[in-house]
């Protein structure tokens, strides 16, 4: 898959983001976005657990630590429906990195922890700031395959999984399933490896995931 490349050309750009899969020589990306404060917490093994699979079938991934940077709301200016330049108007934190990346990418798992029954703050300014750019720039996620993981100590992470997913939907990406929702129970770090039935759901994701990307590219 070939780098994004922004062109002046409103038309012309909204014509190579809607053709966003494209031949990375034989190569496909995914990246993992993490939401959670804490390097190495449950929420990173999880998304690492998807990672090996995706690797064992040839695919290169890379792991993006949002979570515990300062990052900001969506402001409602509009601004990127009248730039169309593939950013956000607010260049003060690291969002518009992501936001580059995401579009590079052949497949985005987004992982956040369950705070209060919904996602961190961290992706929640991704859902929104990310989301809007996307679609005023001709819908760039169109197609890319997307999921989302959860860490959670007890209630909520169905909450935080319908937030991402709905990102997903309304980007009109592809999302795999697995054999249960992913998620997995763990409060110290680490401990969500004790799940056995939430490990083997991020393990048949990544299977999936895979399969699917695959297929897509085929």
């Amino acid at each position: 898959m070939q780098n994004f490349v922004m062109i002046n050309n409103a038309d012309v750009s909204r014509k190579v983001m809607y053709n966003h899969i494209k031949i990375r020589g034989e190569i496909m990306k995914v990246i993992g976005i993490n939401g959670s404060p804490r390097p190495n917490g449950n929420t990173e093994l999880l998304l690492k657990t998807v990672f090996a699979e995706l690797n064992n079938e040839g695919i290169e991934t890379e792991l993006i630590q949002l979570g515990g940077n300062a990052v900001r709301g969506c402001l409602a200016c509009g601004r990127c429906f009248e730039m169309k330049n593939g950013r956000c108007v607010i260049e003060t934190d690291m969002m518009n990195k992501v936001i580059t990346k995401m579009f590079e990418a052949d497949g985005i798992l987004i992982g956040s922890p369950t705070y209060f029954a919904n996602v961190s703050t961290e992706i929640k300014a991704l859902i929104d700031r990310a989301g809007y750019v996307a679609i005023a720039n001709g819908r760039a996620l169109r197609r890319k395959v997307g999921a989302a993981v959860v860490a959670v100590r007890r209630a909520g992470s169905t909450d935080a999984f319908d937030a991402i997913n709905k990102l997903f939907f309304i980007q009109e990406m592809i999302v795999p399933g697995s054999v249960y929702w992913n998620l997995a129970v763990g409060r110290e770090p680490g401990a969500a490896a004790a799940d056995e039935e939430g490990m083997n759901t991020m393990r048949v994701l990544g299977q999936n995931m895979a399969w699917l990307m695959k297929k897509l590219h085929a």
